[in-house]
């Protein structure tokens, strides 16, 4: 082994240091771009309510089902709340559903985007044989042939995450 002489020792020191310059920097790069995809928008995934919606509309869809045409018209107030309590552990899953992701939902009735969906886009027309629509809480039902049929829900969401918070009214559509 050959003896370094002072000048070579500098320049393998400098090396040595470039080198390892180099290695930060780009294990600085790499940690800031964890998790960064170019072609994804960040705020679409942390604490979005679209998977909320969607299953919303299921789980009124499923509801309304078992909500069949059994209550006369007198007796809608009590279809809206056997449909409320069929709703209800369904909204409480889904509220807590993504506490893992810290991510909460707040879902509640939107009593007043109801009674506009009641009072602008009731179904009628000349050929069709319903009533008036009505909107109990946020849950809206048309008499039909002197029974109660459940058209649908509005609800409002607020989804909230550390960094983001998204809120939205929903129409979520019970069968036809």
């Amino acid at each position: 082994m050959t003896d370094l002489t002072p000048d070579a020792r500098g320049q393998l020191v400098l090396l040595a240091a470039a080198v390892i310059a180099f290695a930060l920097a780009t294990g600085a790069l790499a940690y800031l771009q964890v998790g960064s995809h170019p072609d994804i928008d960040p705020r679409s995934e942390e604490g979005s309510p679209e998977r909320i919606v969607g299953a919303l509309d299921r789980s009124v869809h499923d509801a309304t089902a078992s909500v069949p045409e059994q209550y006369d018209w007198d007796e809608r107030e009590s279809a809206v709340g056997e449909l409320e309590d069929d709703l209800e552990p369904r909204v409480e899953t889904l509220r807590v559903s993504e506490l893992e992701r810290s991510v909460v939902h707040e879902i509640a009735y939107d009593e007043t985007d109801a009674a506009t969906w009641a009072a602008d886009d009731c179904p009628s027309g000349p050929d069709r044989q319903f009533g008036d629509c009505e909107a109990i809480g946020g849950i809206v039902v048309q008499e039909r042939a002197g029974g109660t049929h459940v058209l649908g829900v509005s609800f409002e969401i607020r989804s909230t995450s550390e960094r983001v918070t998204h809120e939205t009214s929903v129409r979520a559509t019970g069968q036809q």
